[in-house]
């Protein structure tokens, strides 16, 4: 490659946004990794994927013209990542981006004028090439910036034609770097198209200028637009004359790292090298995936997180690293990249956190999964078999929590495979039989309920703003039929023209109270919700007869709904609060909410510390004392998100939305009941806070009525310890250091006399040695005598003989305990100790084992023990 001014891969980041910003482009930071309105993504892989709705027109741009430098992570080809020397997981794209603005002739012009005048590169080393048909590129680059012919290339739709199946879509033309004919093929018609690495891709530039239709017909756009990625690192390694992206001296810099711990020089040896790449490369992504709120899970972008994390982890363990390192790595990404990506400095103690906690729990995972994996594939390989049972590959998944993907490499790494159907069906099951276990029916109204019974009804909820009201049952269910009336006795349920009963949804239950009708009265012991939001009322039938089309009188619980909502909103307060202590990579996972309690699970990568559990309650109960108005707006979703509202489940929502507000600290979508102002929810008070999966804890917490039964019940429990303890209650944890102490003092009394007894023990059965074999043998029965002090006693002696083997049994509350302990000698003689006591266990009905120098087992047959030991020489 030619000699020029090499530039650094973060100079020719600013160089390129500040060129294209003196072009009159808006310049926007990347943006999250993680994809905003847009589920058809799991993660951000392309400079244009945030900017979509922009090229589609579902949204508006904030500037026709705007440029980024957009983090990307892509995981496809991760099974080539660091064997190659060109493929990463995380990488950046330049972009610039006209939205109906300027057209071929300004995106080609500038993408030249950048090349060859801001990173002067020399001209003759730039080729391009051009959709087959697209003769006005082919003209610009011709006539207007003047390359030669010879360097220009028409090439296929396959090549030079980007298109969705439906949608926009136009023509490409690409920029190449030569490297130089000893990177070619050595033909001479070598040029940008062939396979072989002279010509090195680093500009695309994508003329959008057709929209089209179902039919594949392209109908010409009245104002195309430009779409333009270039691969920063691509262009780092031209700009620094390297040949490979992992010699680019940023990302070399995390190599050397690496190097330094594990000892090993980058290009001494070809699996080392790998090793070192992968580790360079994964470094890079978990960073800022972590950044931008990716936690480790078992699923969707948490699991990519994972999957990186561990295999990392993996390839250091395979350069001989037996400890956690990521950290080191890591903190060099953020020093480095934290210059322009300020997020990474600030979020920098969640990021070792999050990862440090997910590689030492690898750790304790790989342990035993590896050990468990050897040995199948060393069973696999001595009987001449090259396919592992997929039912074992799920056994390591499923109980040692060993990933597919991992144990599928380490297989590949030693020949081997794993049947992949029998682990697809092993997984199957899983789901099957966890599917089962749930009741997964939305309608709720009961186990197996059928929506489809209430198709076409309809009613209107008005609990939001009131109680009570009067109304008319339009529908009465029986056991899956629809009947004209229910007497005294029955159950059912009822269906109202208009309800102020919420149906259970969104993790609130559903309310309870009466419905009054002339001469009946229906108690509403719950309130569930169809699919098609049509409310059921659970009935019982207290007095009288109902009839459908009675005029009745609905009142919920009120005194109960209130306890709710207090504890629905305090939901909202708890979300907002974890954000702010714990990170913004915190977000909802569930919630349960009812007339006691409150439940919310969260994402969060490791237990809460009393510290942030103390500040989260803080920080709710000041808003609750703040007295903050709580205000509820009906607003489209486009508009909700544009404020930045939280959707904790977007996919529930419609186009039309409920927002709850209080004051700026939280904002969300929710359809559940609230509060009016945050002083009605009274003291909040945290109990628990627990795991309940890998990557999510739980908090429980209560408020009002159950916050202030929670304060009564620990004041019984302290003045019940005080009493206990006969002091006052000031005085309670002293009293409680002291017995502590006196029981302290208490066993170390108690272990004191029992070394004397044992001692005087040890003294009045020496007397029982006798010969064996040309050493000492005593072999004695005891009673009373503790493990412990068997241990002792055992030590004591092989202390004072340097030649003697020692049998104890004791017998303690009908349980029958063997010791065989032998002196360094004996053992050094070929004596095993743990042979010895499992062949007498064995023969007293038991088991056990050991090591060479002293073992333990259990026995059951203490009637036999006496027999056993005056013959004890027979199984030594």
């Amino acid at each position: 490659m030619s000699e020029f001014e090499k530039i650094g891969l973060h100079e020719i980041r600013e160089k390129f946004l500040d060129f294209f910003e003196k072009k009159e482009h808006l310049r926007e930071p990347s943006f999250s990794l993680i994809p905003r309105d847009d589920k058809s993504l799991l993660l951000i892989g392309a400079g244009m994927a945030p900017l979509k709705k922009f090229f589609t027109g579902e949204a508006t741009p904030p500037a026709k013209r705007m440029t980024t430098s957009q983090k990307c992570v892509r995981t496809g080809d991760i099974d080539n990542v660091g064997k190659t020397l060109r493929h990463l997981t995380f990488f950046e794209m330049l972009g610039n981006f006209s939205f109906g603005d300027y057209f071929k002739h300004e995106a080609i012009s500038w993408a030249w004028e950048f090349l060859t005048e801001v990173m002067h590169l020399p001209k003759e080393k730039l080729w391009v090439s051009v959709y087959l048909d697209d003769d006005e590129a082919y003209n610009i680059w011709k006539d207007e910036i003047g390359i030669p012919e010879e360097r220009i290339v028409r090439l296929g739709k396959e090549d030079n034609f980007w298109e969705l199946e439906v949608g926009p879509s136009g023509p490409c033309s690409e920029i190449h770097y030569d490297k130089g004919v000893e990177f070619g093929c050595g033909k001479d018609d070598c040029k940008p198209g062939c396979d072989c690495d002279r010509f090195l891709e680093v500009w695309n530039l994508v003329f959008t200028q057709f929209d089209k239709d179902e039919n594949g017909v392209y109908h010409p756009l009245s104002h195309p637009n430009i779409d333009t990625g270039m691969g920063l690192e691509r262009i780092a390694c031209v700009m620094e004359n390297v040949d490979s992206v992992y010699d680019i001296a940023a990302i070399r810099a995390i190599i050397k790292v690496v190097e330094a711990i594990c000892k090993k020089n980058y290009g001494d040896n070809h699996e080392d090298d790998i090793h070192l790449r992968i580790i360079a490369d994964h470094a890079r992504a978990m960073t800022f995936l972590i950044s931008d709120g990716v936690v480790p899970s078992n699923e969707g972008r948490g699991y990519v997180l994972r999957k990186l994390i561990r295999r990392a982890a993996r390839h250091g363990m395979l350069l001989g690293i037996d400890k956690p390192f990521l950290e080191a790595p890591v903190s060099r990404v953020i020093e480095s990249w934290g210059d322009h990506y300020q997020e990474l400095k600030d979020n920098k103690r969640i990021i070792l956190e999050v990862l440090n906690t997910e590689e030492e729990r690898f750790q304790r995972t790989i342990v035993q999964g590896t050990e468990l994996l050897n040995k199948k594939m060393s069973e696999l390989k001595s009987s001449g078999v090259k396919s592992m049972s997929g039912v074992d590959v799920f056994e390591l998944y499923d109980t040692y929590g060993f990933p597919e993907d991992l144990t599928e490499e380490i297989l590949l790494d030693n020949g081997l495979s794993y049947n992949k159907e029998e682990f697809k069906s092993a997984m199957d099951d899983q789901k099957n039989r966890a599917r089962e276990a749930l009741d997964k029916s939305d309608s709720g109204w009961r186990k197996g309920g059928d929506d489809s019974l209430f198709n076409g009804l309809e009613n209107e909820f008005c609990g939001y703003t009131k109680d009570e009201m009067d109304t008319i049952i339009t529908d009465i269910f029986v056991e899956d039929k629809k009947v004209n009336s229910i007497k005294k006795g029955d159950q059912a349920i009822v269906i109202l023209k208009d309800t102020p009963f919420y149906g259970e949804g969104g993790g609130q239950i559903g309310d309870t109270g009466v419905i009054l009708g002339d001469g009946f009265k229906l108690n509403i012991i719950d309130t569930k919700k169809t699919k098609e939001s049509v409310y059921l009322h659970i009935a019982e039938v207290e007095e009288g007869e109902a009839k459908a089309g009675d005029r009745v009188h609905a009142k919920i619980n009120s005194t109960r709904r209130n306890d709710i909502r207090r504890n629905h909103s305090a939901t909202h307060l708890v979300h907002a609060a974890l954000r702010q202590v714990l990170g913004t990579h915190v977000h909802q996972a569930g919630s349960l909410v009812d007339d006691a309690h409150l439940r919310f699970d969260f994402s969060h990568y490791q237990a809460m510390t009393r510290d942030e559990i103390a500040e989260v309650e803080r920080i709710v109960n000041e808003k609750v004392l703040e007295s903050i108005p709580v205000v509820t707006e009906i607003k489209s979703l486009a508009e909700a998100k544009a404020e930045g509202v939280m959707g904790l489940f977007e996919s529930k929502y419609g186009e039309v939305v409920r927002v709850l507000k209080m004051s700026e600290f939280s904002k969300e979508l929710c359809g559940g009941t609230h509060v009016k102002n945050t002083a009605e929810i009274g003291l909040f008070k945290i109990t628990m806070e627990a795991g309940v999966a890998a990557g999510v804890r739980r908090i429980e917490a209560v408020t009002g009525h159950g916050a202030y039964n929670y304060v009564l019940e620990q004041v019984e429990l302290i003045e019940s310890i005080a009493s206990t303890l006969k002091v006052n209650k000031e005085d309670i944890i002293k009293r409680a250091e002291d017995v502590l102490k006196e029981n302290k003092d208490l066993k170390k009394e108690i272990n004191d006399l029992k070394g004397e007894l044992a001692g005087n023990l040890v003294n009045s059965i020496e007397d029982d040695i006798k010969e064996f074999n040309g050493n000492k043998l005593l072999a004695k029965v005891l009673h009373d005598v503790e493990v412990a002090d068997l241990k002792t006693m055992a030590d004591d002696l092989r202390n004072k003989y340097s030649d003697i083997i020692l049998v104890f049994a004791t017998i303690n509350n009908s349980k029958l305990n063997i010791l065989v302990a032998a002196s360094k000698d004996i053992v050094a003689s070929g004596f095993n100790s743990g042979a010895a006591v499992k062949k007498i266990a064995m023969a007293l009905g038991g088991n056990g084992g050991g090591k060479p120098d002293m073992a333990m087992a259990g026995a059951k047959d203490i009637d036999k023990v006496d027999n056993i030991f005056n013959n004890i020489e027979e199984y030594l």
